[in-house]
């Protein structure tokens, strides 16, 4: 499995769509705060204004245009910039929406119309990974569709056309489609934006991306920083002040942090033995691997796995 693949298989990336919209000018909607997710919106006809919270500046979306709010912030879209934004409940209840179809909201007619497809993008609440963490408060994809491939063109019209249809299928085609989406998007950014950004620089990074793709291949192997080099094709310490420089993370606490992503998911899906998540961990004894563990998590191996398996009162 490539890199980004991996990455985003272990962090448990699934689409959710909300809905398609119609909203005629003048309005604005309230997005609230939700964590572990990225929230997007698609511009599918039309235009808005997005302002994320914490941010300076408010951003102008076109038809085409694909903005991904990355940590779920609140944030607010309208049209014109400065209408009076209601809450997305608020504006549920108004339009009478009924989760089916579109959302219509303001008076057909009146003013311009901005279609949208809205939705989230999930991942594991307990999942961690530096390329997330590093991403800034929002990714903007102007004209999404012609700046990625034709198929990619192809699959955001039949999102616009799936989503909220009352065709058999149509919800499940549109969800699946949507995840394609977000990786597309973060393969872009990190192909362009990322290429500069500290944490994320190294994946773009030809040298410093070997040696996260040889991690990835076998994390269970006794690296240390002279292997890691090699497979780079640099000297010890342009390795180590490179990878540090490009991902903010020496390359062993990388290789930690990787070990214990997959560590924590085989506690939770599987049944193994500690010893034998140790060993598929990378770690050669059972301790060695729960100091780390409990280190990296604040609670040992066994209590995790009980308190993940634990029901939800």
């Amino acid at each position: 499995m490539d890199l980004l693949s991996d990455i985003l298989n272990l962090m448990q990336l699934s689409g959710t769509l909300y809905f398609r919209t119609s909203f005629t000018a003048p309005w604005g909607i309230q997005v609230p705060q939700f964590e572990n997710v990225s929230r997007f919106h698609y511009v599918h006809r039309g235009r808005c204004f997005a302002h994320v919270k914490g941010q300076k500046e408010t951003v102008a979306l076109e038809q085409g245009d694909l903005i991904i709010i990355t940590r779920g912030a609140q944030h607010t879209l309208s049209d014109p910039v400065d209408a009076d934004a209601q809450t997305v409940d608020r504006v549920v209840e108004i339009s009478g929406f009924s989760g089916r179809g579109a959302l219509i909201y303001g008076e057909a007619g009146a003013g311009h119309e901005t279609q949208l497809i809205c939705g989230h993008f999930a991942f594991d609440p307990g999942a961690r990974h530096i390329l997330l963490d590093a991403l800034p408060a929002y990714l903007l994809i102007k004209d999404y569709g012609k700046s990625t491939p034709d198929w990619l063109d192809d699959t955001l019209k039949i999102i616009g056309g799936e989503a909220g249809n009352d065709g058999l299928g149509s919800d499940l085609i549109a969800l699946k489609l949507s995840e394609i989406i977000f990786t597309q998007a973060i393969r872009k950014y990190l192909s362009t934006d990322g290429r500069t950004r500290a944490g994320l620089a190294g994946f773009s990074d030809s040298q410093i991306c070997r040696a996260l793709e040889a991690i990835h291949s076998e994390p269970s192997k006794s690296w240390t920083v002279e292997d890691l080099a090699r497979v780079a094709g640099l000297s010890r310490t342009s390795f180590s002040n490179r990878f540090s420089e490009l991902l903010d993370h020496t390359p062993l606490n990388y290789l930690t942090a990787w070990r214990m992503q997959i560590a924590r998911r085989l506690l939770i899906d599987s049944e193994l033995p500690i010893i034998e998540v140790a060993e598929q961990s990378g770690y050669r004894s059972e301790a060695a691997f729960g100091r780390v563990f409990k280190r990296h998590f604040e609670i040992p191996p066994a209590s995790y796995r009980r308190m993940r398996a634990e029901p939800l009162h």
